[in-house]
């Protein structure tokens, strides 16, 4: 990244590009239902970083910095949506489903996480499907270490009442 945002090396924004296009894309699929929403929040998002890689600090590590232009992204896409809310074109898909969920188990599960409260979906989404640590997670919502794993730990406990597995207590 380095190299990228001192000489705008194209090479450079290429294998950043290819090392976590894949991962972003997985954090906004599991977010949006769209597959082709989740492409174009992709590409706002690399957008982004083009436009502010002189912003971004070398001594730091890329992919916090990279998630939370992702999460500011993901954010600004809900605010658009609540403002102007979307009718589906396909009057039978069903809502609340991810179209590239292939079993009952992972449309069940996406739905639980739809439940959570944003900032706990935010941390599942960044914790379990784009494998993000709890120090990264913190840095990329402006929160605290502890902060980050007590909203993984209470999103966990509620995704198990709602999925009926064990009682939900510690």
């Amino acid at each position: 990244m380095a190299r990228y945002a001192q000489s705008g090396d194209r090479a450079a924004f290429n294998q950043i590009f290819d090392r976590y296009q894949q991962r972003v894309h997985r954090f906004f699929a599991r977010s949006v239902r769209d597959p082709v929403v989740a492409s174009d929040l992709v590409q706002t998002t690399f957008l982004h970083v083009h436009r502010g890689r002189r912003d971004f600090d070398p001594s730091r590590t890329l992919r916090p910095w990279l998630f939370a232009i992702a999460a500011n992204v993901r954010r600004d896409h809900w605010r658009r949506r609540s403002r102007r809310p979307e009718e589906p074109l396909d009057p039978g898909r069903e809502i609340g489903v991810a179209p590239d969920a292939s079993t009952a188990t992972d449309r069940l599960v996406r739905r639980a996480i739809e439940t959570l409260p944003d900032n706990q979906r935010e941390v599942v989404l960044l914790r379990w499907y784009s494998g993000l640590t709890f120090p990264e997670i913190a840095e990329v919502l402006g929160i605290n270490t502890t902060a980050a794993k007590v909203r993984s730990h209470r999103a966990t406990k509620a995704l198990r009442v709602v999925l009926g597995v064990g009682d939900g207590a510690d």
